[in-house]
């Protein structure tokens, strides 16, 4: 027998350990990631079940008592406006779930329009579905429950909805076992240091906002492009002026073609600019443009290219690796959930990509979850996972703290933030 809500008794957990061997598991989905060595900074590593996350999804047995998903609306600061659509307010949904033995964990879903597949109408419906199903599900072991959920929302539509769900259920055992996310993740680290974004505004507005970052700590700033070439152009010398030490990331959020992409790397090589990083230049499905300019911009440039829009799921990595489309996978949890991007994270490791992670707009429930893998396995070269920052209200209780652009994770366990969801209607 197992205690529900505990660890299977007969089972020594790893997460007591951090040197314990991990248990592979049978079942195909859950096989990969989990057990998977990363390369970290300087000579240290990370394993992702170090601290035990694969031991404990094969011995933690979930009885889930009440799960609910509700409306999460916070405005922003100003409007986001990148090269596929503008957001006026997030409307995204919150996930709470509640184990039997009362531990209470946190998730979101993110909704972007023309990134995410769902509304948050249509979000909220299946976090409801998703909900119930889990509520009505017998007591299990977390992996078995978290295959199952995969199973009845597969693939990329509402990936949001399965990310916010994994996301709780997995904050709610390790507020069981009293065990931080980033430990739990692997413990490399507990900070991390994210870029900024800069949406598509006029060139004045563009160089404050560069110049309030840069006092603000921020060395890295994320500038959106995509809708007008020449006025991308004029956008980017105005933020250089404005903060000419600064690193700068280029997402075109699928806004150029092949042609004006590779363009604008060669105007801004001739101003004597290079970014670090250039996101998504064409068309999610262009494979031969994105190929096109990864390889001019690797070759000539020295610039390396992400895939974002494009990496929808484990075929479409796989694809990018096979073709050598581009050098850097952008990983999005909301995109293909938790446990979608342990299985990628190794594969596009296993292939010498390099990594970011990202987000949609999201509050820092879903920014620390993210927050919290990345610190834990440490392993992204690139960190976006700046939202909250352009949000006018925080809704979020406790959770990382921020200086600038470091957010400092405690050892409070889980993800330590939470909604007063009370005042949540």
């Amino acid at each position: 027998m197992s205690l529900v809500g505990f660890l299977h008794p007969l089972t020594t957990p790893s997460f007591l350990s951090s040197g314990s061997s991990l248990l592979r598991p049978k079942r195909p989905f859950l096989s990969q990631a989990p057990c998977l060595k990363f390369s970290c900074r300087g000579s240290m590593t990370a394993t992702v079940g170090s601290f035990g996350f694969q031991s404990l999804t094969e011995t933690f047995t979930v009885d889930v008592s009440r799960a609910e998903g509700r409306p999460l609306n916070v405005p922003l600061v100003a409007p986001f406006t990148i090269a596929s659509s503008r957001l006026d307010v997030v409307k995204n949904v919150a996930i709470r779930v509640e184990l039997s033995n009362g531990s209470v964990g946190w998730g979101e879903s993110p909704i972007l329009p023309f990134v995410t597949a769902e509304d948050q109408a249509s979000a909220l419906e299946k976090a409801m579905d998703v909900c119930s199903f889990i509520k009505r599900s017998k007591p299990k072991a977390l992996k078995l429950l978290l295959e199952e959920i995969v199973e009845i929302v597969p693939g990329h539509a509402f990936a949001s909805v399965r990310a916010g769900v994994e996301m709780a259920l997995i904050d709610a055992v390790a507020n069981s076992i009293r065990v931080p996310l980033w430990r739990l993740f692997g413990g490399v680290s507990k900070s991390i240091t994210t870029d900024i974004t800069i949406p598509i505004l006029p060139p004045l507005e563009a160089a404050k906002l560069a110049e309030k970052y840069f006092h603000q700590g921020f060395k890295t700033l994320k500038l959106k492009v995509g809708k007008n070439l020449n006025a991308d152009i004029e956008v980017l010398g105005a933020i250089k002026a404005a903060h000419p030490k600064c690193s700068f990331i280029l997402d075109a959020n699928e806004g150029y073609t092949a042609a004006e992409a590779i363009e604008v790397l060669k105007v801004l090589h001739e101003m004597g600019l290079s970014p670090i990083l250039f996101e998504q230049p064409v068309h999610r499905d262009n494979w031969d443009g994105l190929r096109e300019v990864s390889q001019v911009a690797r070759d000539i440039y020295g610039v390396s290219v992400a895939a974002d829009e494009s990496c929808r799921g484990l075929f479409d990595v796989q694809r990018i690796i096979h073709g050598k489309l581009a050098d850097v996978i952008n990983i999005k949890l909301a995109k293909v959930g938790v446990l979608g991007a342990l299985e990628i994270i190794e594969i596009a490791r296993k292939a010498g990509l390099d990594l970011m992670i990202g987000g949609m707009v999201e509050t820092r429930l879903a920014m620390g979850f993210a927050g919290h893998l990345a610190a834990g396995l440490g392993c992204f070269k690139f960190i976006d996972l700046d939202t909250p920052l352009l949000l006018s209200e925080d809704p979020v209780i406790g959770g990382y703290e921020v200086s600038g652009a470091v957010y400092v994770f405690n050892n409070a366990r889980g993800q330590g933030g939470f909604l007063n969801w009370n005042c949540n209607e």
